[in-house]
């Protein structure tokens, strides 16, 4: 997958030196020695990432989708696949890796393991991205566990992430006293379009939860999520699925090159997992290109 994204990330760099695309200032403008919060409420700023409008989305997909199209405005490019290319008897194991950054000032390139659910897919996203704005390429196990023993770059980005998706001084406002932990973490990631995970990291960090009791709250929710993804899933649109695996933004610099005799369609099929001119057409409308 390294590979395969490298690729899409080095045609997109080349089609953004030739067309002029400016290099983005948010690549690298963050350091290790910032406070977490600070650059959280930077990246969601440029995100604009308004916490109403992903509590409104009707679900976790919803949400996920609204996450990844703000990243692609400010020229993210977000590939999502949870199999090897397109084999989908190849899948992706979550408990290997959950996701990746390459970082390149005119194509930075974030990859999100898409056989993790779609809550764990909005934290993973958040942490890649923090990669971005560290200007640091990384191949990552994102978990929103504050635990010792991973580098500091992982435990800076995790915080990051956690504090960008849901903000401690807001979730304090929204935390109810004596509310039973199950009913809390429920309501919560509800609101908040996140993991039971994630909502038990920052119920921690708000001092909510004791440490024992966190860490056997953890072990509980870990041990059910995982049977519930061992139980799968699986369908889906055909050509939301293909322009997920890819980004929308490179695939609509794709086809727009292709079209305009730039680019090998024996190339861009490849590149899109293509096989058939009638399914690269139907992407360019999908994408706006064609009528």
């Amino acid at each position: 997958m390294v590979y395969a994204c490298q690729e899409r990330q080095g045609w997109f760099k080349d089609y953004a030196r030739t067309v002029r695309l400016p290099e983005l200032a948010f690549v690298g403008s963050a350091t290790l020695n910032e406070r977490p919060a600070a650059v959280a409420a930077r990246m969601a700023e440029a995100l604009a990432f308004d916490l109403e409008a992903r509590a409104a989305c009707r679900t976790w997909e919803d949400a996920l989708r609204l996450f990844i199209g703000h990243a692609d405005s400010i020229g993210a490019l977000v590939m999502v696949s949870g199999v090897v290319l397109s084999n989908n008897n190849r899948r992706l194991d979550p408990e290997e890796f959950r996701g990746f950054a390459l970082v390149d000032p005119q194509a930075p390139l974030v990859f999100i393991n898409g056989s993790d659910s779609k809550s764990a897919q909005m934290f993973t996203l958040a942490h890649e991205l923090a990669h971005l704005w560290l200007g640091a390429s990384a191949i990552s196990n994102a978990s929103a566990a504050p635990v010792a023993g991973f580098r500091r770059e992982e435990v800076w980005c995790n915080a990051v992430a956690a504090e960008l998706l849901v903000p401690l001084a807001v979730l304090r406002a929204d935390l109810v006293a004596d509310e039973p932990l199950e009913h809390a973490i429920s309501r919560l990631a509800r609101r908040y379009k996140v993991s039971s995970l994630v909502i038990l990291r920052r119920l921690l960090d708000a001092n909510w939860l004791t440490r024992d009791a966190y860490d056997a709250a953890w072990a509980a929710e870990r041990a059910r999520l995982r049977a519930i993804a061992e139980r799968g899933g699986g369908g889906g649109d055909f050509y939301r699925t293909t322009l997920s695996r890819v980004s929308r933004r490179f695939a609509r610099a794709l086809v727009e090159s292709t079209l305009e005799g730039q680019t090998l369609y024996r190339d861009a099929f490849r590149m899109l997992g293509v096989a058939k001119t009638e399914t690269f057409n139907n992407i360019g409308h999908e994408v706006g290109v064609l009528p």
